[in-house]
């Protein structure tokens, strides 16, 4: 198998399913349109001002948040490579993995970021982490031992 396509396939499929999730769960829980979940993404970069740029910052969101998810798939892939539980145990490790990913970018990038997070929620934070576990660690654990052995 090919390294190359278990990095290609975790990121994409852990991208598509992340940001269905973020999407699906902020239309639902306070009908905000696809555009401004794309727009806070990009305003980690930009502050305030993405909300303002239309499809444009959308559109640079939703690039983030695939850099985001390849280098994420790539991250484990590197560290697969040196410790062989996470291949072999891929159903754990990629439920850590989600809970890592979450804790990094939650609580280190985004802090440093522009982003500007609300009050706590417990309700969000469990979300989130549940959405991790199974949008993010899971699918980047199952495509790496999938398609690079």
């Amino acid at each position: 198998m090919n390294s190359r396509l278990g990095i290609l396939f975790g990121g994409l499929t852990a991208g598509v399913m992340d940001i269905t999730a973020a999407i699906l769960t902020w239309k639902i829980k306070a009908n905000v349109p696809p555009i401004r979940v794309l727009q806070s993404v990009a305003s980690g970069w930009m502050g305030k001002d993405a909300f303002t740029g239309g499809i444009k910052t959308a559109v640079l969101g939703l690039g983030f948040h695939f850099l985001i998810a390849f280098t994420a798939t790539t991250v484990f892939y590197l560290v697969s490579r040196k410790i062989e539980f996470l291949l072999n145990n891929a159903w754990v490790a990629g439920a850590l993995y989600g809970v890592l990913v979450y804790g990094f970018m939650y609580w280190v990038v985004m802090p440093l970021s522009n982003v500007k997070r609300g009050l706590f929620s417990w309700e969000v934070e469990i979300t989130a982490v549940i959405t991790h576990i199974v949008c993010v660690g899971l699918p980047i654990a199952l495509c790496v031992k999938r398609f690079s052995r």
